[in-house]
């Protein structure tokens, strides 16, 4: 039993179950072809339909989410740390009520830290499908999202309504909101206010990290990414670092107090523990216990780059300070 409690607990890219109604918009033209996965913890979906693979959270969820060419996310906010890394493809963040306050475009490997408090999107605008892996702040996740009130509007000529308890209904299924239950409120224009709408020179310098300066700071050891004294600096209620081939970790065995999660970006990576070892492909998630001694290392020649998100004892508060 204690090797059971302890051996790390993988979820393969390829194992991957999606949810193809997981938010308000998913029959909104030009939002109704996205995927969305929870992978650790309960995320944010407000459908029952959504499939999670690790229920129990190590004081953050990760998801992910996998969109055709010109798929869109509609915009949102939310109360804790939204952070996502590019797996594949090539997109677009805007962000502001109205979706025209910023953007900034991201390619492969590339991580963007969104502050907490602003309405958000984002699109695919590559050429194929694409994905992107995302981290949220909080065992809970802040309790859901926050919806910009012309999506709400657009989704329930759709027929997808959304309840006061964070339930979504479909109408167009012969679901309605059960006696007693409201449909979830529109934002006042006075809660509108107080939504900041920075400008890219706000944003991009502070909270977006490049791959290929992660690389190079990760040269001899691994280049820490979201922290207290990091590339990004912000304490979300977790930190990460980033792992190439330059980081040298072969053959070095570490542990760690709390929970690490460990996230393949680009090549397959070789997690070995206790005598025994797995590879893990670009897409994959492991959960790794507190205390296990492991050691990561590529496992094949080629580019190679590893993200690992451990929680902090820092409150899953807001990250936005104007």
């Amino acid at each position: 039993m204690e090797n059971q409690v302890r051996a790390p607990r993988i979820v393969r890219h390829g194992e991957l179950i999606p949810c193809r109604t997981a938010f308000i918009d998913a029959h909104t033209p030009g939002s109704d072809l996205k995927e969305n996965f929870t992978i650790i913890g309960g995320g944010v979906s407000e459908s029952p339909d959504q499939h999670v693979h690790i229920k129990e959270t190590p004081g953050f969820n990760i998801g992910a989410a996998g969109q055709p060419p010109k798929c869109r996310n509609s915009l949102h906010s939310h109360r804790t740390a939204e952070t996502f890394f590019v797996l594949t493809g090539r997109w677009r963040f805007f962000w502001g009520r109205r979706g025209d306050a910023g953007e900034v475009v991201l390619e492969q490997g590339d991580i963007f830290n969104i502050p907490t408090g602003i309405f958000r999107g984002f699109e695919n605008i590559g050429r194929e499908h694409g994905m992107i892996m995302a981290i949220l702040g909080g065992d809970d996740a802040g309790g859901g999202v926050v919806w910009a009130p012309q999506v709400v509007e657009d989704a329930k000529e759709h027929g997808l309504v959304l309840a006061e308890t964070g339930r979504l209904y479909d109408t167009n299924k012969g679901e309605f909101l059960p006696d007693g239950v409201r449909p979830m409120p529109l934002l006042t224009d006075g809660e509108l206010d107080g939504y900041p709408e920075p400008g890219a020179h706000e944003v991009v310098p502070h909270y977006v990290a490049r791959k290929w300066d992660m690389v190079a700071l990760s040269d001899g050891c691994p280049a820490e990414v979201i922290g207290e004294s990091a590339m990004i600096v912000d304490r979300p209620g977790f930190e990460v670092d980033f792992v190439s081939r330059k980081s040298r970790t072969r053959d070095l065995m570490y542990d760690v107090d709390r929970h690490e999660v460990l996230i393949s970006s680009e090549g397959y990576w070789r997690l070995s523990w206790d005598g025994d070892s797995e590879v893990l492909a670009p897409g994959d998630t492991c959960l790794v216990a507190p205390g296990m001694e492991r050691c990561v290392e590529p496992a094949v020649s080629g580019a190679a780059g590893m993200f690992r998100i451990r929680g902090t004892p820092d409150p899953a508060g807001p990250t936005w300070r104007p």
